[in-house]
């Protein structure tokens, strides 16, 4: 198999960062576009400082590697923001800000690599989503909504791009990440891995496998679908059931 170029978003820390350690463990080149210069420990593939709501400078990043490079085989949108807030109390310079990046730094990215992708008639397009795109979350009302147009765009973007280009995404239920350990307490988090059926919060691991599956050839077939790694979360029909915790 020939080296692959991996474009992720948001992978100095979390989600990103386990999944571009998944991809670069089997000999991929790795490019991460982060704001965010990882820790010298955390450090996989090259880092390239870019901000997703930057369109003209992120596609300037993107034309850069693929000229680097010469293709970019696989691109994982990831990078995003979550606020924990009532809905009456969110204000439009926040609301602004967190669509920005989950929603329109993921078109912003996908349309860069897609570019390229269509002239090299080969590709795979991956984003980060979310079960809360899936089912009403209280607290994080612009969150949800920004998840959900993710789906929307994976689905879309798969009829216009087929047969050469396929999307998906990820969407993981409740994950032990800094943003996720940051946002809840000791107690919370206790209550949260009750109500889930698989009784805890995923791994970043285990949400960087199923990238790593999705860019595969095993996968070739899947395109405009999304992957839930949820523990039973919403099986278990704990979706909306978040108890006084998150009153």
């Amino acid at each position: 198999m020939k080296q692959r170029t991996v474009i992720i978003t948001g992978a100095s820390s979390g989600i990103g960062l386990a999944t571009a350690r998944r991809f670069a463990a089997a000999g991929d080149h790795v490019v991460n576009l982060d704001l965010v210069q990882p820790a010298e420990a955390d450090a996989v593939g090259e880092w390239i400082r870019a901000d997703v709501t930057d369109w003209s400078g992120l596609r300037t990043v993107v034309d850069g590697v693929h000229a680097a490079r010469g293709s970019i085989d696989v691109v994982v949108a990831n990078a995003g923001i979550s606020l924990r807030r009532s809905f009456v109390d969110m204000t439009e310079k926040d609301v602004r800000s967190l669509l920005d990046i989950n929603v329109l730094g993921v078109v912003a990215l996908w349309q860069a690599a897609a570019r390229h992708m269509i002239e090299d008639r080969s590709g795979v397009l991956l984003a980060t989503a979310s079960t809360n795109a899936s089912a009403g979350y209280p607290y994080y009302a612009d969150y949800n909504a920004s998840k959900a147009a993710v789906l929307a765009l994976v689905r879309t973007v798969a009829l216009e791009l087929a047969p050469h280009v396929r999307t998906a995404c990820v969407s993981p239920g409740y994950v032990m990440t800094p943003m996720q350990r940051a946002e809840y307490t000791d107690e919370m988090f206790a209550e949260v891995n009750a109500k889930i059926p698989a009784g805890r919060h995923a791994d970043p691991s285990e949400i960087g496998e199923a990238f790593f599956y999705l860019a595969s050839d095993a996968a070739r077939f899947i395109t405009g679908q999304q992957i839930v790694l949820d523990g039973g979360e919403l099986a278990g029909g704990t979706a909306s059931a978040h108890g006084t915790v998150f009153n």
